[in-house]
Formats: C-alpha cells, sequence, structure tokens
C-alpha cells in the first residue's frame, strides 16, 4: 500500500514540478498560484517519500551485505535503525496525505466575550484578544479589529492559511489568578470564549436580502466627532436563523453595514458546516474538539506560570510568552493529533 502512495506523489509531484516552469502556466496568473498552492502542499509529503526511497535502498543494501559477508555487528545495527526508520516514515507519508479540511486556507473572523466571573472575565477577554492578535502578527497575519470593547471582541484575521492556524482557539479559555481588585489576594477562576469562524465567500453563503431586517441606530459607545451624534451604527437580524450582528465602531454606516454583513455571513456557514457535521459522525470524530463554546479548551494558571491545554494534555510553563503570543508548541500538537484522528476516520472509510 505505501509503495504505491509513495508513487502517487512521486508522479503528481513531478507533474507540479513540470508546470512550475511551463510558460503556459506561468503566463496565466490564476493558474499559477493554484499550481503553486498545490506545489507548496504536497512539496513536505514528497521530501518524505524521498526518504522512503532511499531507506529502502539502506535496507535492501544492508540485506544484501549480510547475505554475502555473513554477520556484522555495525551492518546489523544500521539495518535496524533503517527498518526503524523505515516504519516512522510510513506513519508519517500516511499523515501527510490526510485531506485537509476545507476551510484551511481562509480568512477568519474571531468572536472574543467574557463568560463567567463578571468583570475579571471581560479583562481576561481583552487579555486573549492581544494574545490572539499578537499571535497572528508573530505568523505574518493581518489583523483588523471589527468590533473591540466593553469585554467583548471581533477582528478579523486574515493571510493564507489563518483558519488552519486560529481553528485550535475556538473554545472556552480559562484563567486563575488574583484580580488586581482583589484586596484578600484571593485566587479567582474566571472564563472568555472565543468563537473562530472562517470567512464566508457570496458564493460560500447565499443571504437573500428579504429574510434581513437592518436598523439603524446612533451609535453609543466611546470616538471621534459625529460618532455619536450621527445614525451610523447598524443592527442586521437574519430573521429564518434569529442570529443579530451590531456594528458601530466605524463613523460611516455604509462602513458598519459591510463589517456586519461579512460576520453574519461567517456565522451562517459556520452554522451549515455544524449542521453537515452533525450529520456525518466520522467527520465529528476527525476534529480535534468541536469549537464549542461551552467547552474548556485550556486552562492559564498565573500562580504556577502554567498554559495546560486539555484536549491534547499538553501543559508548558511559559505563560508569559504564550500571553505575548507564542503558541506555536500548542499548534503544532493540535495539528497533529488532528491529522491522526483524521488519519484513523480516512482508513476506517
Amino acid at each position: 500500500m505505501i509503495e504505491s502512495l509513495v508513487s502517487q506523489i512521486e508522479s503528481r509531484f513531478a507533474e507540479l514540478s513540470r508546470a512550475m516552469t511551463d510558460p503556459e502556466v506561468i503566463g496565466d496568473r490564476n493558474r499559477f498560484a493554484e499550481v503553486g498552492r498545490e506545489y507548496s502542499k504536497l512539496e513536505p509529503a514528497a521530501k518524505l517519500a524521498e526518504e522512503w526511497r532511499r531507506t529502502t535502498d539502506d535496507v535492501a543494501g544492508a540485506q544484501e551485505l549480510l547475505a554475502e559477508d555473513g554477520d556484522d555487528p555495525e551492518l546489523r545495527e544500521l539495518l535496524q535503525r533503517s527498518r526503524e526508520r523505515l516504519a516512522e516514515l510510513e506513519e508519517e507519508i500516511r499523515i501527510a496525505m490526510v485531506e485537509r479540511d476545507p476551510n484551511d486556507d481562509k480568512d477568519v473572523i474571531v468572536e472574543i466575550q467574557g463568560g463567567a466571573g463578571g468583570d475579571e472575565a471581560g479583562l481576561w477577554a481583552g487579555d486573549l484578544f492581544r494574545m490572539l492578535s499578537r499571535y497572528a502578527e508573530r505568523r505574518g497575519f493581518r489583523v483588523e479589529p471589527l468590533d473591540v470593547g466593553d469585554g467583548k471582541y471581533t477582528f478579523e484575521v486574515k493571510g493564507d492559511g489563518a483558519y488552519s492556524v486560529f481553528k485550535y482557539e475556538g473554545g472556552t479559555h480559562r484563567v486563575q489568578r488574583v484580580p488586581a481588585t482583589e484586596s484578600q489576594g484571593r485566587i479567582h477562576t474566571s472564563t472568555a470564549t472565543v468563537a473562530v469562524l472562517p470567512e464566508a465567500e457570496d458564493v460560500d453563503v447565499q443571504v437573500d436580502p428579504t429574510d434581513l431586517q437592518i436598523d439603524v441606530y446612533r451609535s453609543s459607545g466611546p470616538g471621534g466627532q459625529s460618532v455619536n451624534t450621527t445614525d451610523s451604527a447598524v443592527r442586521i437580524t437574519h430573521k429564518p436563523s434569529g442570529i443579530v450582528v451590531a456594528m458601530q465602531d466605524e463613523k460611516s454606516q455604509l462602513q458598519n453595514r459591510e463589517k456586519a454583513m461579512r460576520v453574519l455571513r461567517a456565522r451562517l456557514y459556520e452554522r451549515a458546516v455544524a449542521e453537515q457535521q452533525a450529520a456525518a459522525a466520522a467527520d465529528r470524530r476527525a476534529q480535534v474538539g468541536t469549537g464549542d463554546r461551552a467547552e474548556k479548551i485550556r486552562t492559564y494558571n498565573y500562580g504556577e506560570r502554567r498554559v495546560t491545554d486539555h484536549r491534547i494534555k499538553l501543559t508548558a510553563h511559559n505563560l508569559d510568552e504564550v500571553l505575548q503570543g507564542d503558541l506555536d508548541q500548542f499548534t503544532a500538537a493540535l495539528t497533529d493529533e488532528e491529522k491522526r484522528r483524521r488519519l484513523e476516520v480516512q482508513e476506517a472509510g
């Protein structure tokens, strides 16, 4: 089975390599970009396939020499190491070829809101907003705030593969610390919920204008001149689903409406995807966590400077760095776990 898979990878990668230098492909911007994306996605698997070929040759060569020259301790040790690496490579190649989440390349809309814990929960939501914004910047993504304030933060993360990185942040984030307002020095436990929505284009979800109720009103929050003196705030209600989105950060009613529609489309798309996953149990099992807002995914303990991700039982003792956006270790571990689960489902199917 692995021989067939390696051959498929080699054949397809060779086709893509030729296409990358084909003048006709180069001259077609969209086609060239499409080929480039597929080339980049397949390249890790192609490198593993190349190593598998070399290691297979090493095993065959060592076996041949042992058969000719008799027992050689160093050669037998080389054969053992090569066989062990071959087994590892087979697993790595299968994981590398697991079908990706179709949303992985999308931009995302992130919504953070204080949960249990009163005012402290609102402060914790602000800390998470800063942490995730810094993480986005570290990964080379662009952050665009959509609606920020009063313990609720909605922002967009733009960049190729943003969803593949941020989808693991969806859920309930719990903090254990002594609030600044606590006079007795007691540790409080507070939470904030994070929703990560793949941004939907018009082709992903169709919104019938007759299903929308659009209200405009005067902004109530702080702002510059004219923000609070004109009816610039917009509230959109999607009547069939009951979803309500309000925006008031911009001075322009048109800008607030455009932002609200982006969030509405993302929420409707998320709902449609959730319904599909609920109808397919195998698809649901392939996920690392459900992204449900009621699901506790991670705990940040200030006293022990500890961060624990409960989905993969991973604990790190670098709280300060994590709060500055150093989340790569968690993303990498969660990505590996998702691929393993998807592989199990794929092979079972």
